[in-house]
């Protein structure tokens, strides 16, 4: 992405979706424009920004030394609009309003009034997108699968790599044909939802019209909470409660009072909307709810989202659905109870074969399905810490029912560090330990004797280090919690981030969902395949690619991949196949969600229990806040 040059106000107002500089967030408009170029007039110097005042132009001072009538030097505190106008003589028409764009350093900043800089051309914008602005990337950047195959050919032709010296005299030749290779569809795996009713997915999607979950829950204490969202919640309300009979799940009317926001809060900060909101449901609500519904006035990174996530599932132990409706029908009420009901301990559906059970490798023997991922800061956001999260499924032999573990380490730290915390020869603080006494407990005090481990995120380079590193510590967690158990452990790991696609010989469409190509484009020694699990009804289907690193268990390749295509149709947030499996998902949702306990904008290097290493050295993080017990266990990342 390159940034558009011009005037920074305009940047700004273009940025944000504001109709005028009031409207402007200060506090995202210093993330947006910290560490790039800018040119000031009259001078017409290149500066780059490091941040804004901290006040508006007119009252933001500094010491200004000038010459006195005695031919000495004297200082005067003076504003930075007086000093622009008066000593200057440059006339400012809206910056005295607004903080001025700082191109000094931090003990001795130089401040700039806001309608003198300009961005210059030809930069990379590195921060996080906005929703408009990534949908509108997605919208320009997706390609059907033949016009995706014409612009490669097109490539091919215009680059003319045959008639390249350089790489004929290497003996090097590019073919420009597409390589052939076969493909194998593997059978759509059959879903069990309410009333014994078997569910057959059809092009990777199904529906609940007509249908009941298969384990609905009871909701009989909740509440509503709007924050000054646009919204008829009562309408609301009743349209879930008659939505939610439908799916065989039992809602009592919510708490009389629905909990509108003060508009005298309306502009506070955050954290204080969140607190003021809480002190009303604590003064009216007869006892503690089983759930909240909170309407959101704003669809994604709404700054409301963090401090009421933490304040409930940290310290209250309450879970909680937000939502931003936009267009309210029967499908998106489905949708908003599909989480509901898995977040409150419920399950949508199952596969047949994990209720028969004759899941390959897995319902004779206990074993346990671990997924996990770590989620970086936003781009442009070097300082923040990592978040490392993994999930673990429960109550074997189901593959649907998950938890997670998640912590804190050190920025840019792919590889996960607290699997394994030795504090005495009894204790251990690690990660691991936490979810293998859960899958104990919720097992019938089964110990798993085969452990299945999906990682997402890390490249060839790092797979060594997966089995080194983080292999490593869940063998020792294993050993310290009991030194004569010794499970067999298969590690395989996804790759989304890669540019292989596959495309039908003789037809338009996507390959269909449940495709496998394991020759020709594979690895010749490693186990490695390509597998779309997922209809592809937009674009190009991307496949995700599977390495399998390690496999004490001894999987067929027949087995492996009817697990992975299993694993793509037990994510309870959604009627679809997925494009890579469930653990995964869940363990990319849990690092999200939680990171949003910190604001990493006011970290820089704080302390912690959970210190990490990266190559500047040792760097302290802060711990997050630990899970309240009542939601420890629950699927509250769905």
């Amino acid at each position: 992405m390159i940034v558009k040059p011009g005037a920074v106000i305009d940047f700004l107002l273009a940025n944000q979706n504001a109709k005028d500089p009031y409207q402007i967030d200060w506090s995202k408009a210093k993330r947006m424009l910290k560490s790039l170029r800018i040119k000031a007039s009259p001078s017409n110097r290149e500066y780059k920004i490091t941040g804004l005042s901290d006040k508006p132009c007119r009252e933001q001072t500094f010491t200004l030394k000038q010459k006195n009538g005695d031919g000495g030097m004297q200082e005067v505190e003076t504003s930075v609009y007086d000093y622009f106008t008066h000593h200057r003589r440059i006339p400012l028409q809206y910056s005295g309003d607004f903080p001025c764009i700082n191109v000094g350093k931090p003990k001795h900043p130089t401040f700039i009034p806001l309608e003198l800089c300009s961005l210059v051309s030809l930069q990379r914008y590195t921060k996080a997108l906005s929703n408009l602005q990534r949908a509108s990337l997605v919208e320009k950047s997706r390609q059907k699968p033949q016009e995706r195959m014409r612009t490669l050919t097109d490539a091919l032709k215009t680059s003319n790599y045959k008639a390249d010296p350089l790489l004929g005299s290497a003996g090097i030749s590019i073919n420009d044909q597409f390589t052939q290779v076969d493909g194998r569809i593997l059978p759509t795996p059959k879903l069990r939802v309410g009333d014994d009713q078997d569910l057959f997915p059809r092009n990777g999607r199904w529906n609940f019209n007509q249908k009941r979950l298969v384990e609905p829950v009871k909701l009989e204490r909740w509440a509503a909470v709007n924050f000054s969202a646009r919204c008829d919640v009562r309408k609301l309300c009743m349209d879930l409660q008659r939505c939610g009979k439908m799916k065989g799940i039992f809602i009592n009317p919510p708490f009389q009072h629905i909990f509108e926001e003060n508009q005298q809060y309306r502009r506070n900060p955050a954290p204080v909307r969140v607190e003021k909101m809480l002190e009303e449901l604590k003064s009216k609500l007869p006892a503690p709810p089983q759930f909240l519904l909170c309407i959101l006035p704003e669809r994604k990174n709404s700054d409301l989202y963090g401090p009421w996530k933490k304040r409930n599932l940290a310290d209250l132990g309450i879970v909680t659905q937000c939502i931003a409706p936009t267009k309210i029908n029967d499908q998106y009420l489905t949708n908003v109870l599909l989480k509901i009901n898995a977040k409150l301990g419920g399950m949508n559906s199952f596969l047949t074969t994990e209720l028969a059970p004759t899941l390959p490798q897995i319902s004779k023997v206990p074993t346990i399905i671990i997924g996990m991922d770590v989620s970086h800061g936003s781009p442009g956001r070097a300082d923040a810490p990592s978040i490392a999260a993994v999930v673990s499924s429960r109550q074997w032999p189901f593959i649907s029912r998950y938890r997670a573990a998640v912590c804190t380490q050190s920025p840019k730290l792919e590889m996960i560090d607290s699997l394994f915390k030795k504090v005495s020869d009894t204790e251990d603080e690690g990660l691991f330990r936490e979810l293998l006494r859960d899958f104990y407990v919720s097992s019938k005090n089964v110990k798993p004797e085969h452990i299945i481990i999906f990682r997402d995120g890390v490249s060839e380079s790092q797979f060594n280090q997966v089995i080194n590193i983080e292999l490593n510590q869940i063998i020792e967690a294993c050993n310290h919690l009991e030194e004569d158990w010794s499970p067999k452990f298969t590690v395989i790991v996804a790759q989304k981030n890669h540019h292989t696609r596959f495309f039908q010989t003789n037809s338009p469409d996507n390959v269909p969902p449940g495709t496998v190509i394991d020759n020709a484009v594979c690895h010749p020694k490693t186990n490695d395949f390509y597998m779309c699990a997922h209809a592809g009804p937009i674009g190009t289907t991307r496949p995700t690619h599977y390495h399998i690193l390690h496999d004490e268990i001894g999987f067929s390749a027949d087995d492996m991949q009817e697990l992975v295509h299993s694993l793509s149709y037990v994510y309870q947030r959604s009627t679809t196949a997925i494009s890579v499996v469930a653990p995964i998902c869940y363990a990319h949702l849990a690092a999200a969600q939680v990171a949003q306990f910190i604001k990493f904008d006011e970290i820089s290097e704080a302390t912690s229990s959970h210190g990490g290493v990266s190559t500047a050295g040792t760097v302290l993080v802060p711990p997050l806040p630990r899970l309240h017990k009542n939601v420890r266990s629950s699927m509250f990342f769905c």
